[in-house]
């Protein structure tokens, strides 16, 4: 095998994410703070992989401090994770804090700086509190968007002093495409004018969070920043025909524009109007609401990226009967000889590193940007561990590897990339996947206690981190 070093370049982050839900579990947490996870979790626990959900998750609530000592090993430059709002308040409408709740949070914040590690903290990870969700229906509401800015507020009083990296939310269009868009998840609705409310009244409470941040002058007092955190999905037409692009055109307006636009622009695309008016989902705004959205974009952006999107033109009528569903203008596509990850069913082509990194520059003002998530999960990995009892994840070592080769190779024709967050620091639970795939640099070994220990990928990342270069096979070579 023929190999090449990059160059990482200096201050590049290197780092690693999971979020509140994903490893905490409950201990600690009263009865009546369950998040929409937990109430999902409790409704259909039988579609969660053995059963496993955020009841015990990585018990991170308690062991912190032991994952902690591994993210110093390793050399993590920087953690991400989400305070779980759920679980900060006592009292949602008066945004009571939950003491104890809260000084775990400055527990675990002044851990990872005592270790050299610098927190990155999102204030919605999916954690919108189980009562807001039933009462009022959760993220298609403008009072739980009143609410959200009252706890946001609390937070960043407390915290702002130290955590110089903060995020509104984590992936904003996922939740209600799940439910209200394609109804495969808890209260299985299928809605698509509740799934557009909740995508402008997500868009709306980063720029009120913005304003909130700006209005505190923590960038001023502390040099901290503010942004959000956005899944696009790079999305690639079947063909260069005018169909196929005008189907890749559409999906893109309606699940990455119908975020990246406002949060980094401040406007919505003309069309995405039209179209809404066209099938009747327009959501509810005003035009104080736009300008409040036109005033304050965001200092940065974090974008997870895991596979393409392929799609082209329909191949057949849509049913009239069926609610409008954005299909109605794109099939997805299948790419033939695609590489895969045969675990999760998703594509394997590190190239959307280097064209999403383009289109920001071209598109977006060249803002500043970092991947905020990319991994890969692999089911069974104890079939891998060797006789010591590692387990040799060389696949996510190559995983890795090619997408920072295309990722640095953006850096270094200007795109404004600061930086790249493996998901995920341990092994963590997914919605409905739970356990059965698994994405860390840590092992969380569920038949031995959730005791941890480290992947072969760990001890490579470790020396990325400290040289500061990457040996990866060089895909120039023509075999």
């Amino acid at each position: 095998m023929q190999t090449k070093t990059i160059k990482v370049p200096e201050d590049f982050i290197l780092g690693a994410a999971v979020s509140a839900w994903q490893t905490e579990g409950w201990a600690g947490k009263k009865p009546f703070q369950d998040s929409y996870l937990d109430l999902w979790y409790k409704n259909n626990k039988h579609v969660w992989h053995n059963g496993y959900g955020p009841a015990g998750a990585t018990d991170f609530y308690n062991r912190y401090k032991e994952d902690i000592g591994y993210m110093k090993e390793i050399g993590l430059t920087h953690f991400r994770t989400s305070i779980n709002w759920s679980r900060f308040l006592l009292d949602y409408e008066e945004a009571v804090v939950d003491e104890d709740y809260a000084a775990y949070v400055d527990d675990v914040i002044n851990e990872l700086l005592a270790n050299g590690v610098e927190p990155m903290i999102c204030l919605e990870h999916y954690e919108v509190p189980a009562v807001l969700f039933e009462k009022y229906g959760g993220w298609g509401s403008k009072h739980v968007l009143e609410l959200f800015v009252k706890y946001a507020e609390k937070v960043l009083e407390r915290y702002g002093d130290r955590v110089k990296h903060w995020f509104t939310f984590n992936e904003p269009v996922v939740v209600q495409t799940r439910v209200y868009l394609d109804a495969i998840r808890y209260p299985f609705e299928q809605n698509t004018k509740k799934w557009m409310q909740w995508n402008f009244n997500k868009g709306l409470a980063t720029a009120r969070i913005v304003e909130l941040f700006r209005g505190m002058q923590l960038k001023e007092k502390y040099g901290a920043k503010i942004g959000v955190i956005l899944n696009p999905e790079v999305t690639y037409a079947r063909s260069t025909s005018e169909h196929d692009q005008e189907a890749a055109r559409i999906y893109d307006l309606f699940f990455n524009r119908v975020f990246l636009d406002p949060a980094i622009k401040g406007t919505y695309p003309e069309e995405l109007f039209e179209l809404m008016d066209k099938h009747d989902i327009t959501f509810e705004y005003t035009e104080d609401e736009l300008q409040v959205i036109k005033e304050n974009t965001v200092d940065y952006v974090g974008l997870n990226l895991y596979f393409p999107h392929r799609v082209k033109a329909r191949s057949s009528a849509w049913n009239e009967q069926a609610p409008f569903h954005p299909e109605y203008y794109y099939e997805k596509f299948d790419l033939p000889g695609k590489k895969m990850n045969p675990y999760r069913g998703w594509e394997i082509y590190p190239q959307i590193m280097y064209d999403m990194a383009m289109r920001v520059k071209d598109e977006y003002g060249n803002i500043e940007w970092f991947i905020a998530e990319n991994g890969m999960g692999v089911e069974n990995e104890h079939r891998f561990k060797d006789e010591n009892g590692q387990i040799q994840d060389d696949y996510r070592i190559e995983f890795i590897g090619q997408h920072l080769d295309w990722l640095i190779k953006a850096v270094n024709e200007g795109a404004n990339c600061k930086g790249y967050m493996l998901w995920a620091f341990s092994d963590n639970v997914s919605p409905m996947n739970a356990f059965k795939n698994r994405y860390g640099l840590v092992e969380i070994n569920l038949e031995d206690d959730r005791n941890r220990s480290l992947k072969k990928s760990a001890y490579w990342y470790k020396d990325v981190i400290k040289t500061k270069k990457l040996i990866v096979e060089d895909d120039e070579v023509y075999k």
